[in-house]
């Protein structure tokens, strides 16, 4: 959510920045928005007026009193009730004006940074730079579930009888595999400075509403029937949710966060479910990092975090490449964002497996998230990016790591997770 000050005094360039983003359709909202804010100012500037009248005639009637004039003094305190049930009226208005302000702020995108390319959607995006040789072996490299099925490591049929569609079973040294990945995530980001934590699987809807838009909501999140709760779909949400209502010390920024999660997700869409393979599911499981620091220093942190993920999956043994996500492809409250793909030598091309953010202060204004510094009490920013999601992370593995024997590789750094196993030996 933006500041309303930058509607007040450049509306033009609010609008601007929603036709950079494709959303022509949401320019009204501006107007409507400078429109209720004046009415609202005038109901504020009416509700101190009555207060301020109120406030002369109680004076009066005390004044009254101890001069013995009850009457005059009855008479005034039947004017300072007309006043109280103005002012419970103006009250109502005020808060009718204030909640129509926030219902359409809350749908006005973020102004994104010059930087951001501009474009429709992810077809747009601009790849920056790849690290590690994209090579295809001489061999043919099966589809993920194919690699799996030689270690009898997936189960959807079992999975699909228990939960349906969208759910799987793991099994044997390809869960334990899928295991060590995310306890070499949690080590490598603690030994980075990001402090480890395990949230809340389940957030209030303030709280959903404070992290994301109304869009994204609905087409991620699976609600509690008959509780106010929600199922999380990365563990960003309950951690910003942490600091909600909080004023931190700047001496505390930045905090740096790192944490493990299950994640659920409806994946309503386009995209729908992957039916064989475990590339698009309704749970898996993620690292997060997410930082909250003071808005000179959020640009810096975004380049320091996407560059971990790329250092993790090149110590994984797979290359990688960066995305600058164009305009059309961010969410309302992203400031910039930039995909990290992993690639694929099956598919000879590359997939998504990391996306890092920066928010600028959209969520902290919509959670109420400040600092306390010698110029007052300002907002944070907030910036959040996936260490590593799998089983995505674990199918860019397989196939970086896949042998013509059929064996699979496990790079150095997730042995000591395995017991010391080099390879996967097919039992198939």
């Amino acid at each position: 959510m933006i500041d309303i000050k930058l509607i007040r005094e450049n509306p033009e360039m609010v609008k601007e920045n929603m036709r950079k983003k494709f959303q022509d359709h949401k320019q009204a909202l501006v107007d409507e928005v400078l429109d209720l804010d004046v009415k609202n100012r005038q109901a504020k500037l009416n509700g101190d007026n009555l207060r301020a009248e109120k406030k002369k005639l109680s004076e009066q009637v005390g004044t009254l009193i101890r001069a013995g004039k009850k009457d005059e003094a009855d008479k005034v305190k039947e004017e300072v009730q007309k006043i109280n049930d103005a002012l419970l009226e103006n009250e109502e208005l005020e808060k009718k004006y204030s909640d129509e302000i926030r219902e359409r702020m809350m749908k006005i995108p973020n102004i994104i940074d010059s930087s951001v390319p501009i474009g429709k959607d992810d077809s747009e995006n601009v790849e920056v730079q790849r690290l590690g040789d994209p090579i295809a072996p001489n061999y043919e490299i099966p589809h993920h579930a194919d690699i799996i099925a030689k270690f009898n490591g997936l189960d959807k049929e079992s999975a699909g009888r228990t939960s349906g569609e969208g759910f799987y079973y793991l099994v044997g040294d390809v869960a334990r595999l899928h295991e060590a990945m995310l306890a070499y995530a949690r080590d490598f980001m603690i030994n980075n400075g990001f402090t480890y934590c395990i949230p809340p699987f389940m957030i209030r809807s303030n709280v959903v509403n404070g992290v994301m838009s109304f869009d994204e909501m609905e087409a991620m999140m699976y609600k509690i029937e008959g509780e106010d709760l929600y199922l999380i779909g990365t563990s960003e949400h309950s951690m910003i949710g942490k600091f909600q209502g909080q004023i931190v010390d700047e001496a505390q920024l930045p905090i740096s966060l790192t944490s493990y999660s299950p994640c659920f997700r409806k994946e309503i869409g386009s995209h729908g479910l992957e039916e064989r393979g475990l590339y698009r599911v309704h749970q898996f499981e993620k690292q997060e990092m997410i930082v909250l620091c003071k808005p000179e220093d959020s640009m810096d942190w975004y380049n320091k975090m996407w560059k971990l993920s790329v250092e993790l999956f090149r110590s994984l043994n797979i290359p990688v490449r960066q995305l600058d996500c164009c305009s059309g492809d961010m969410a309302d409250l992203k400031v910039k964002s930039c995909d990290i793909e992993a690639w694929s030598p099956r598919q000879q091309k590359y997939f998504e497996v990391c996306s890092c953010s920066t928010l600028g202060d959209a969520q902290a204004r919509r959670l109420g998230i400040r600092y306390k510094s010698k110029d007052g009490n300002k907002f944070v920013h907030t910036l959040n990016n996936t260490v590593l999601a799998t089983p995505r992370a674990l199918i860019a593995l397989l196939e970086c790591n896949y042998n013509e024997d059929g064996s699979v590789n496990i790079p150095i750094v997730l042995r000591h997770y395995m017991g010391g196993k080099e390879k996967l030996i097919p039992v198939k």
